[in-house]
């Protein structure tokens, strides 16, 4: 049986549909004589004749066990012929591609990312996950965005620099930069003390802003809604402003730092080594250009 071939079933089908050999090798576009080969190393591989040969204008008929293999080997081409089009359609951008995401960029960047793979290739199967871990891990996730560079056996691209920018009440500050000692020992509200907020506030504290946090969590629209009430300012990353739409919301003000905290740096990152799918690779490519357009303020 290992010696049968799909070659050798197909050539059994159109026989068997067609009546005769010569029909067969018209609709598939062999000679008679190669048909002829092609059922002779089927019936040796199988041990035995497949069709009755009646000779003349007569068609051939299937043997018993012609029967038994013309049904199974329908089976099989059909799998064959399904596993095709499944090839096709990956090597076509329509597989599956799983991303690793946090709050920000599921916001702002991968909205735009989905909507164009979506829009190229509909049939693709896109799983998303969001956290952001204090040592993330890309494990089997095609691709994994994330604020700055992680260990393992990954590649990485950055794809932009996030600067940090003060969110007030209105009336607050007056308008335009607020330098970093105007904000020693105002109330404040912030991120836990996780992934680059540390870092940050130490930056802050280097400019002579020690401000007093009055309420920490992770949830950008919980902390804006305590901006909004009053409770203290935010010093945010601009991805997080963009994505709340601070700038439509007469009561919120965006100030520039001076001097400016060092940027929050966000990268994409995916496995080393690791052959990428056609949709991971072509993931990657969007996810450049979306982040080359929103080209976040430059500050000093």
């Amino acid at each position: 049986m290992k010696d049968v071939e799909l070659r050798h079933l197909a050539a059994m089908v159109a026989i068997a549909e067609e009546g005769s050999f010569g029909r067969a090798a018209v609709r598939l576009g062999y000679t008679q004589s190669t048909v002829s080969q092609q059922i002779a190393a089927l019936e040796r591989a199988l041990g035995g004749p497949v069709f009755d040969r009646p000779g003349g204008p007569r068609p051939v008929r299937l043997t018993p066990l012609g029967s038994v293999v013309l049904d199974r080997g329908r089976t099989l081409l059909a799998d064959a012929d399904a596993l095709a089009r499944a090839v096709e359609r990956f090597r076509a951008g329509d597989g599956r591609i799983d991303i690793g995401t946090f709050q920000s960029v599921s916001t702002v960047i991968l909205p735009s990312i989905v909507r164009r793979l979506r829009a190229e290739h509909p049939g693709c199967d896109i799983r998303l996950s969001e956290e952001e871990p204090e040592q993330p891990q890309i494990g089997d996730l095609d691709l994994l965005f994330y604020d700055g560079p992680i260990d393992g056996d990954v590649e990485s691209r950055k794809l932009l620099d996030d600067p940090y920018l003060l969110v007030a009440a209105k009336g607050t500050f007056p308008d335009g930069p607020v330098t970093l000692s105007r904000l020693d020992g105002v109330p404040m509200v912030a991120w836990p003390l996780t992934c680059d907020q540390p870092e940050m506030e130490q930056a802050l504290a280097r400019g002579g802003a020690r401000p007093q946090v009055v309420f920490r969590s992770a949830i950008n629209d919980t902390l804006l809604s305590m901006v909004r009430a009053g409770l203290g300012s935010a010093v945010l990353p601009w991805l997080a402003i963009r994505g709340a739409d601070v700038a439509s919301d007469d009561r919120l003000r965006v100030h520039e730092l001076r001097p400016s905290p060092p940027p929050r740096e966000i990268y994409l990152h995916w496995p080393a080594g690791r052959t990428r799918s056609p949709l991971a690779a072509h993931a990657v490519e969007i996810a450049v250009q979306v982040a080359a357009e929103l080209a976040p303020p430059v500050t000093d």
